[in-house]
């Protein structure tokens, strides 16, 4: 049985197993998702949300403890000035692990841990979606009726313009022939 034994050793060492999450944790910070195996995700995940929420507060010891972790100035600096701003009013959850199947190699079950607020697909089907929401409503129906019974009368009136410039090129062409004769 396994009780009382929160931490996946991932079979490293210790020294090995932090440079690992922390070369994970550089990662997922300065490209925004990942795609490891479940169990690196999932103890990747335990490891950065805790460095993000401390990004939340940008004070000296906090860059500090952050840099201890990470061991990345350029990773540090990114998670202070892009992704805190974007987390700011989010209580956890910063992070989302994604199955994608198994690799070729090893059958390992492979996932994709990202960053939630910078996954631009998903936020433009949020925004989509509110969209399509906000459209259900009555007088929104008769706006889209009201443009599509305008349509055809802009479209008869070109109509009529052009058979004049037609006009205007025949007698043309008709005084042409009587100089030939």
């Amino acid at each position: 049985m396994r009780h009382n034994k929160a931490v996946n050793h991932l079979g490293r060492k210790s020294g090995h197993r932090k440079a690992l999450l922390s070369n994970l944790a550089v990662s997922l910070i300065m490209h925004k998702r990942i795609t490891t195996t479940v169990a690196k995700a999932k103890a990747l995940r335990s490891y950065v949300e805790p460095l993000i929420t401390k990004s939340k507060e940008d004070t000296t010891h906090n860059r500090r403890i952050v840099f201890s972790y990470l061991k990345s100035k350029e990773a540090v600096t990114e998670l202070f000035r892009t992704i805190a701003p974007k987390i700011a009013d989010r209580p956890g959850g910063y992070t989302r692990v994604l199955h994608v199947g198994f690799r070729q190699g090893d059958a390992a079950e492979m996932a994709l841990i990202e960053l939630v607020d910078f996954n631009e697909a998903a936020l433009a089907s949020a925004t989509k979606t509110a969209k399509k929401t906000t459209r259900r409503s009555r007088s929104g129906k008769k706006a889209e009726t009201a443009p599509a019974a305008e349509a055809p009368k802009t479209e008869a009136a070109p109509a009529p313009a052009e058979p004049e410039a037609d006009a205007a090129a025949e007698p043309a062409a008709a005084e042409e022939p009587k100089k030939a004769e």
